[in-house]
């Protein structure tokens, strides 16, 4: 049977028919949507985790019980989750333990380009690599086999074009029989002491030495022969583009990627007369390839920045003389008739009025030096360091704020330091930095935007919302008491749309002597009931253009008379309350 899949879906449909019975992940783009598929299966276990780390430890716990499981996560995800998942690599496994791990060149949505294979070397852990979502579907059976078989983890890494690229799938898999999960205790392998753990490190050598012979013979490399004037070591996406570009040109198509086939590249090599890599990111293939003794060549031509395209390999391979000249070039053409749509909070958007009046309360306006600094996080609210608002000083990784403005205040920074972070992200990663804030009597401002949702990766549940992957009700986590709990004193509730009562606690917030939280809630404007919509009475405006400081893309100004887009408009009352000669008032009260 043939089905359209795209490269998570696949993903999650090629572990449910290789028998997982435990599915983790934290969302996050180019990887959210691996769990969501595999949800849909009522005889899987599946969860949004806390974050990656406690992810991976879920998986990890499930596989020494003897049940099969998988983690999914983005690259920087795996940055959080490497604890866990360094140590399974020297604990083994019982059952098989499959880390699905999506980059994302070009970086979409992300704050780094990463390149994540490397990681498979540093973890000496096998590592695959689909190039469609036929083989993404096809690897996850490889992979929970060479799991059990070496008794390791196994590292199955996308990118953003295989992970969201529909492409047809003969699914011929059935679901086996999951069993019953049983743990076998087994101190030496599991429980890391350093007498335990030197043992298990000669293991993981031993592995290693076996995996590379099991590579050379592993079924998915394939050796696609044409021409041997040039041969192409090549493995993802990157091996369909090369494809386009030199259709007559000998192939190497790598889908286990660690170890490498050394003996396999070394006799592609011996048959073509020049041997080329053409990979994304760094030169990971061809830096091993370089370290067997073989002549080969890439990254001097190939860019290392950014996505690759058939385009983009066309013109660099014509400038390295690697096509004829009268191979026409294929030029890269960026639409131009498209609407530019600006990095913008939505219209209605919860954190618009904070980051306005965070602004005006650090006079962040007319090239006036600051007076407040604000660190902030990873999410939508990032986008509050754009024009208008220009109110974030920082943004580094998921709860990386707090720990921030806490070295700033106690490095002696002269002006108030304030800390932003999202609902989902500090349950993620942000609870750990405001223990530190509370213990080491820091003297900062901690906003928490309430917004009910994970929204930057696609409204995804998180603890606090007390829904979980399902749609099952579960005890949510109430920040307040949380935060009391930790032992914050000073703890407010603000209403995100209510400008005078965010401007008062921000204030005292501000000129409180010792470290202060206030969590500003109000729903993502997504999933909010829309209200009237706003609309301006043209009589009463005099353009002073007050109202275009929030940033609101419904508010619409430049031409002599600011206006508002019903369409748009989810009647918050932000720009209501802002207006100075009150012109702006709902739809039906200026019609009546």
């Amino acid at each position: 049977m043939k089905i359209l899949l795209s490269g998570n879906e696949a993903i999650a449909l090629g572990a449910y028919h290789a028998g997982v019975k435990v599915a983790t992940a934290y969302p996050g783009t180019p990887s959210t949507e691996i769990l969501e598929a595999v949800a849909r299966f009522p005889d899987v276990y599946a969860e949004w985790s806390t974050n990656e780390k406690v992810a991976m430890e879920v998986a990890m716990g499930a596989a020494y019980a003897g049940a099969r499981a998988l983690c999914s996560m983005k690259q920087v995800g795996l940055n959080v989750a490497s604890d866990p998942f360094m140590a399974a690599s020297v604990t083994g496994i019982q059952a098989g333990l499959v880390v699905a791990n999506a980059d994302d060149p070009g970086i979409h949505s992300s704050q780094c380009e990463q390149d994540n294979r490397f990681y498979a070397p540093f973890a000496k852990v096998p590592m695959l690599e689909p190039s469609d979502s036929q083989e993404a579907y096809d690897l996850m059976a490889y992979a929970f086999d060479i799991s059990e078989k070496f008794d390791t983890p196994v590292l199955v890494r996308t990118t953003t074009r295989i992970a969201h690229a529909k492409s047809a799938v003969n699914v011929s898999g059935k679901r086996p029989s999951p069993g019953q999960a049983s743990f076998q205790h087994d101190m030496g392998k599991y429980v890391m002491l350093p007498t335990n753990a030197r043992v298990r490190c000669r293991v993981v050598e031993e592995r290693s030495r076996r995996l590379a012979e099991y590579v050379e013979s592993f079924p998915l490399n394939e050796v696609v022969w044409g021409k041997h004037r040039l041969g192409i070591v090549t493995s993802g996406v990157a091996y369909q583009y090369a494809r386009e570009v030199f259709p007559g040109a000998s192939f190497l198509k790598l889908c286990m990627t660690w170890p490498l086939p050394a003996n396999l590249i070394q006799k592609f090599a011996d048959k073509v007369a020049k041997l080329i890599v053409i990979e994304e990111l760094s030169p990971y293939l061809e830096g091993r390839i370089r370290e067997m003794g073989i002549e080969v060549s890439g990254k001097d031509f190939i860019p290392a920045l950014g996505e690759l395209n058939p385009a983009i390999i066309e013109q660099a391979a014509h400038k390295a003389g690697l096509l004829p000249k009268s191979f026409p070039v294929t030029p890269v053409r960026l639409p131009t008739d498209l609407p530019k749509r600006p990095p913008v909070l939505c219209p209605g958007c919860p954190h618009s009025g904070v980051f306005f009046v965070l602004s005006m309360l650090g006079q962040r306006t007319k090239g006036k030096n600051p007076k407040i600094t604000v660190t902030g996080d990873i999410g939508c609210y990032t986008l509050g360091a754009y024009p208008p608002l220009n109110a974030l000083d920082t943004t580094a990784c998921m709860g990386a704020s707090i720990g921030q403005a806490i070295g700033m205040a106690k490095a002696g920074v002269g002006e108030k330091v304030v800390a932003v972070i999202g609902d989902s992200t500090f349950m993620h990663s942000g609870i750990t930095g405001l223990v530190n804030a509370v213990y080491d009597k820091a003297n900062i401002a901690l906003l928490i935007l309430d917004n009910g949702t994970t929204a930057m990766t696609g409204h995804q549940e998180h603890p606090g919302t007390g829904v979980t992957v399902r749609g099952e009700k579960t005890q949510p986590v109430e920040l307040e008491k949380l935060v009391r709990g930790i032992g914050v004193k000073d703890v407010r509730v603000v209403d995100a749309f209510d400008l005078k009562a965010l401007r008062t606690n921000l204030r005292e917030s501000l000129q409180s002597p010792e470290l202060s939280v206030l969590i500003v809630r109000g729903p993502c404007a997504v999933q909010a009931e829309r209200q009237t919509p706003e609309a301006v009475d043209a009589a009463l405006c005099n353009d002073c253009d007050t109202c275009l400081l929030v940033g609101c893309p419904a508010i619409l100004g430049g031409d002599g008379q600011v206006k508002i887009d019903e369409t748009l408009c989810i009647g918050c009352t932000v720009c209501q309350q802002l207006c100075p000669r009150r012109a702006i008032a709902p739809e039906s009260r200026k019609a009546a």
